[in-house]
């Protein structure tokens, strides 16, 4: 795992999609097209403009995947990781295919079967992820599930991922966030060849801290990734201020 502090969070943005879309390009040229996973929530705004301005980047031969969806939230609410990710990126960059998480049907456990059938036949160049206030990686929350080998599951929110969401400004209330989500499960965001993480701003410095300097646990979820070889950790200096310094 390789820790990168940026000046501020545009350079931050800048060098996560830098380092994602090399990435992108090594597949296309190997194998003529590439499969990525895309993070939502706001540690990616600037992340994701940067990388919709990276030149020589064949889209049209890229397949994408979500994270993580809302169980119960429409796809019109404020909130919906597919509106951010059809707003913010997939409309303005023409995908070969990008297969939305359906997080509104009554039959969660299906969707998260058709999805994970879709993923199996992809396999990972790039995961664009983050961590969560509470060292959450997708939206696996402590203590998250590190055994299971299904790509997609339904999952519990604890108090302080949803109130993580209430203080981003996604939801008016927190009795409004929603209490259950699908999730792409640790062991398959494991598999992807390359991790870019993007991880600005102070309120993660401590999550930060426990996951990338404490023991690996399920009760820091993101601290798994120290055992993936190829991640890269894009940090600003509010995020990287509790990192014991280098000497």
């Amino acid at each position: 795992m390789q820790i990168i502090v940026s000046k501020d969070k545009e350079e931050l943005g800048w060098r996560a999609a830098a380092g994602g879309a090399a990435q992108i390009r090594a597949a296309l040229r190997a194998r003529g097209e590439a499969n990525i996973i895309l993070a939502t929530g706001a540690s990616q705004f600037e992340m994701l403009t940067a990388l919709l301005q990276e030149p020589d980047l064949d889209w049209t031969q890229v397949t994408g995947f979500h994270l993580d969806e809302y169980i119960g939230l429409p796809l019109s609410h404020p909130a919906s990781f597919r509106l951010y990710l059809r707003e913010r990126f997939v409309k303005h960059a023409p995908l070969r295919a990008f297969h939305y998480i359906a997080g509104e049907i009554d039959a969660a456990a299906a969707e998260c079967r058709r999805v994970g059938d879709i993923l199996a036949r992809h396999p990972i160049d790039v995961a664009f992820v983050g961590i969560g206030e509470n060292g959450h990686v997708a939206f696996n929350d402590p203590p998250a599930d590190f055994a299971t080998e299904e790509p997609y599951l339904v999952v519990d929110l604890d108090e302080a991922c949803r109130r993580q969401q209430l203080g981003e400004g996604w939801f008016k209330t927190l009795d409004e966030v929603p209490r259950q989500a699908i999730s792409m499960s640790v062991r398959q965001i494991m598999k992807s060849r390359d991790i870019i993480v993007a991880c600005p701003d102070a309120r993660k410095a401590r999550a930060v801290k426990t996951c990338l300097e404490g023991p690996v646990t399920n009760m820091a979820p993101s601290s798994i990734l120290q055992q993936h070889p190829r991640t890269r950790v894009f940090l600003d200096p509010a995020s990287a201020s509790l990192l014991t310094p280098k000497t």
